[in-house]
This record gives structure tokens, C-alpha cells and sequence, in this order.
């Protein structure tokens, strides 16, 4: 998935698909950016490059809390599987843009917010509701090879947009607290970085690459610059 807003030119992906290795190349490659925007943090780009995926400990349940810490282990449990089963490893696409960006002497922006903000949010918002149907949806993918609710999805490539925003659409409607952590939260926090950079790189490409269900949310912020009139981060300094 491509988009544009002024001059930030959007690369969205799916983290365990091949294609997307592909489109993060071609767009920077087309664009010829001056930066490089990814939808990471420090942490994670460490983990990324170093090749030392950092697990989560028991001591996390501290900083993150228990919901945090048993999320963040089942997320990270699924997309390693997945990505199994596509053959590209999480977050391949990303490294690609570092790999490029280090070999063009790129500049890279890491926009996103600290992961251990977000699975601590997660913790905090999380119902009892929410926690049931996911338990609940993870059985049936476990013992049920068909379902009324199941959407088909080719996990090799990045999902069409209406497929996207039907996704969304559930996952919202079902998981609100986890939807506000993981997307609503997010956006803004990127949007708001993106808008800076933009603002200082004016009259030069900027290429981001987000996961695709990251881009519409992001752009309909930055048109409308609805962050300003938004406490979010304001609570996150150290």
C-alpha cells in the first residue's frame, strides 16, 4: 500500500510479508528520500540490528504489568509463527530500509512510540470482556478450522485497504481498549513526529515506512493536525 501527503511519501506494510521487503525498495529507490521515517523505537531498532530480539522478563511485570507483559509474550509468539509461514522473518521490511539507508547514507527517523509505554497502556486499559473474547478467538483458531466470522487473509502479502479497514473495524468494536493502545495512540504519537519532520525537510522527500494499518489514521491526522487539541504524551515524559 502507497500513499502521499505533501511530501512525505508512505510505504504501508505487513511486518511478516515478503512483498513488502519489495515495496520498501522500490519506493525509496523511486523517491530517492533525503530521510527515512520507520515505524520504530530505540528498542526495537537495537533488537533489529543487532539480532538479539530482546524477550521479555519476569522483572518487566514492573515497568509494563502483567496484562502488558502476557500480551507483549503472545504477540511476539504469534508473529514469530507467522512469519514462519510466510519465510520472511518480523520486521524484515525494516530492516531492508535500515540496510539501504545505511548504504546510501540516509538519515533515519524513528517515529514511534516506546513499546514499553504501549504494552504498559494495554495493561492499564484492558477489560475483563476484551480478555475473554481474545482467549475465546485464540481457542477457536486452535480447534476450529471454520468459522462463521473468519476473513481470509493471504499473510504473504500486504492486506488490500478494504481488507484493512475491515480488520480495523473488528478490532475496534471488539478490543476498544487494545485498539486505542495499539492504534489510536500510536497514530498520534507518529503523526505528531511525522509532522515535524516534515516541516524541517520541507522541500525534500521523506519516505515512511508504517505498517498498513497505521497510514489512513496518520494521514487523516496530519490533514486536520487533531493531536494539537490532544493530551497523548503529554504523560509520557520520564
Amino acid at each position: 500500500m502507497k500513499r502521499q501527503f505533501k511530501n512525505i511519501h508512505f510505504v504501508g506494510t505487513s511486518h511478516i510479508s515478503k512483498d513488502s521487503i519489495l515495496e520498501v525498495q522500490e519506493s525509496i529507490s523511486k523517491n530517492n528520500p533525503k530521510l527515512i521515517a520507520i515505524e520504530l523505537d530505540k528498542s526495537r531498532l537495537y533488537s533489529l540490528i543487532t539480532k538479539r530480539k530482546r524477550k521479555l522478563k519476569i522483572s518487566d511485570i514492573k515497568k509494563i504489568g502483567i496484562k502488558g507483559y502476557l500480551f507483549g509474550v503472545l504477540g511476539s509468539w504469534i508473529e514469530h509463527k507467522m512469519g514462519k509461514v510466510t519465510g520472511a522473518t518480523p520486521g524484515s521490511e525494516m530492516k531492508k530500509a535500515i540496510s539501504i539507508a545505511k548504504k546510501e547514507k540516509i538519515p533515519i527517523a524513528l517515529i514511534d512510540q516506546e513499546i514499553s509505554i504501549t504494552l504498559r497502556n494495554i495493561s492499564k486499559r484492558i477489560t475483563w470482556k476484551e480478555k475473554f473474547s481474545f482467549l475465546r478467538e485464540i481457542l477457536i483458531a486452535i480447534f476450529s478450522r471454520k468459522s462463521k466470522n473468519k476473513i481470509e487473509i493471504d499473510i504473504s502479502k500486504v492486506p488490500p485497504k478494504k481488507m484493512i479497514e475491515k480488520l480495523t473495524r473488528k478490532m475496534k468494536k471488539t478490543y476498544p481498549s487494545i485498539y486505542r493502545s495499539l492504534i489510536t495512540d500510536r497514530d498520534v504519537y507518529m503523526a505528531r513526529n511525522l509532522y515535524k519532520i516534515s516541516n524541517l525537510h520541507k522541500d525534500e522527500k521523506i519516505v515512511a515506512v508504517l505498517g498498513a494499518g497505521h497510514i489512513e489514521g496518520i494521514i487523516k491526522l496530519l490533514k486536520k493536525q487533531k493531536w494539537k487539541r490532544k493530551t497523548v504524551g503529554k504523560k509520557q515524559k520520564k
